[in-house]
């Protein structure tokens, strides 16, 4: 009886002190001292999880854990996700943060301007989505201007669906609350004209000033001589390269895009307009300008006559050249000058690049 008592007793002791032991392996730091990304799979069992941890030195042993989450109750809670493990998180720490769900969040940012093409290319460039991209082409201006959070795993075709569906839904909602006797045949004309003036302004308090330049010209059968058509006729979807000027020969090549040789509006947008040019057009300013021109300093100057335009155009002018002598005398002073002429700010077009260059 004393043999049998005795060994009760021991085994009682060594329970008890298995388990302040086990407990206190659960609940202490963690052996990483970097942290790490932790992916579970769908479907993934408590063991292999333990199995995966200790293999990737986020936690000492993989039974006390296992032990530790059926203890706690947690067998079935822990939810699949990519996590974020903290440096020296307690095996107990993970246990929650599984348990919890919250997955490292990504972002995918589509901005104002960028054409469907550039845009899908970032979808397709990023590593955290999944699956293929789809094999049909997909209509200029159709892709919301926007920054998407997502967990790893969500399908590049679920970003693309979420896109495609908030622009229509925006571009719908704004075309209803649109201004009357707007110049425009159609939402599809609505959204080509807001894709024009998303490329020719990126200042907001400009742009219904410009949207109205634009809408002016249209009632008066004006061409809107806008050099990002220009553009988009040239090089499609695909963009200008960085270093390639619009030269002086560009702007009378015909293409469907011209609008320096086509009357009216292009054939389709020439990339996805946000919100805020959306609504420019929709609810242009009340001017008379048909005329525009870069100020130097990343804005414009509006004109409602030709002789004020050319006025304009002649101050940008000259502004061009004094930058271009300053820079030369610079580049003289220093001895760095290679002596090729110094380029427009716009790219080589002396018109000053915007509307009303030429009537």
């Amino acid at each position: 009886m004393n043999f049998v008592i005795s060994s009760v007793m021991l085994m009682v002791l060594v329970a008890g002190v298995a388990l302040y032991l086990g407990k206190q392996a659960f609940t202490e730091p963690g052996p990483s001292a970097n942290g790490d990304t932790f992916l579970v799979k769908p479907n993934t069992g408590v063991q292999d999880i333990a199995d995966q941890l200790e293999r990737r030195g986020l936690i000492s042993d993989a039974r006390i854990f296992r032990l530790g989450v059926r203890a706690f109750g947690n067998d079935s809670a822990l939810k699949a996700g990519e996590y974020e493990i903290k440096p020296k998180a307690s095996m107990r720490d993970i246990m929650e943060l599984l348990k919890s769900g919250k997955s490292v969040m990504y972002s995918l940012t589509i901005p104002e301007g960028l054409t469907v093409e550039q845009a899908l290319q970032r979808i397709a460039d990023e590593t955290a989505l999944s699956g293929d991209m789809p094999a049909t082409t997909l209509p200029e201006g159709s892709l919301a201007t926007d920054t998407l959070r997502f967990t790893r795993g969500a399908t590049r075709q679920q970003m693309i669906d979420k896109l495609l569906a908030d622009q229509k839904k925006l571009v719908e909602d704004v075309w209803q609350r649109r201004a009357p006797d707007l110049p425009l045949a159609n939402i599809e004309e609505f959204v080509t004209l807001a894709s024009i003036v998303e490329k020719e302004t990126g200042k907001g308090d400009e742009r219904s000033r410009v949207a109205a330049v634009f809408l002016n010209r249209l009632a008066k059968g004006m061409r809107l001589q806008s050099d990002p058509t220009i553009i988009y006729g040239l090089f499609g979807g695909k963009g200008k390269p960085a270093d390639r000027p619009i030269y002086q020969s560009d702007i009378q090549k015909p293409t469907p895009y011209n609008t320096y040789v086509i009357n009216g509006l292009p054939p389709t947008p020439i990339a996805n307009p946000g919100r805020a040019a959306l609504e420019a057009v929709a609810n242009p300013s009340k001017t008379e300008d048909l005329y525009f021109v870069a100020d130097g300093t990343g804005g414009h100057v509006f004109a409602a006559t030709l002789d004020e335009h050319n006025e304009n155009v002649a101050r940008y002018r000259a502004l061009q050249k004094k930058q271009a002598d300053d820079a030369a005398k610079a580049a003289a002073g220093t001895g760095t000058s290679d002596g090729n002429a110094v380029k427009p700010a716009d790219g080589g077009d002396d018109s000053g690049g915007d509307a009303g260059a030429a009537q």
